[in-house]
């Protein structure tokens, strides 16, 4: 029950926070051109993120994704929390991280480890949440992990 009463939260204000919230340009790419890059890279494992979980790109949304393959982080609702817990501990600020944070705590308090270790790992990181990941898309994703210190 909890995790629909996010999934819903979620769904309800998905298109509002992308027409008002996020002002960066969509990326218009397909999953089939992700999947076309190189082995080993960002686009080619992002590809592989969204096919393997039957995902489509959201548009002014691919960073979420980008953070799920980075991140190595699930896609359960208490994953989709701890991933905030992670952006948080890295330094990133913003509405929606604050109110999935706050909402996750008080819906999944039993899961408080996941996220404080979630939250300690975005913290031995280097801030990588502001990158351009679309001019990234060809980079070694070994690469940004080990110089973003990503774990």
């Amino acid at each position: 029950m909890r995790e629909k009463i996010l999934e819903l939260l979620y769904e309800w204000s998905k298109k509002p926070y992308q027409k008002f919230m996020k002002n960066n340009t969509p990326w218009h790419i397909s999953t089939a051109k992700l999947q076309s890059y190189p082995q080993g890279t960002l686009g080619q494992q992002l590809g592989l993120f969204l096919k393997t979980n039957n995902f489509r790109i959201e548009p002014k949304l691919e960073n979420h994704d980008v953070f799920h393959v980075l991140t190595n982080t699930g896609t359960s609702v208490p994953e989709e929390i701890s991933m905030q817990y992670y952006l948080l501990g890295n330094g990133k600020r913003s509405i929606y991280l604050i109110t999935v944070i706050v909402l996750g705590t008080i819906l999944f308090p039993d899961y408080i480890t996941l996220f404080y270790r979630a939250y300690q790992r975005g913290k031995i990181a280097l801030p990588f949440y502001q990158l351009n990941f679309l001019k990234m898309l060809q980079q070694p994703i070994e690469k940004i992990k080990s110089t973003f210190k990503i774990q």
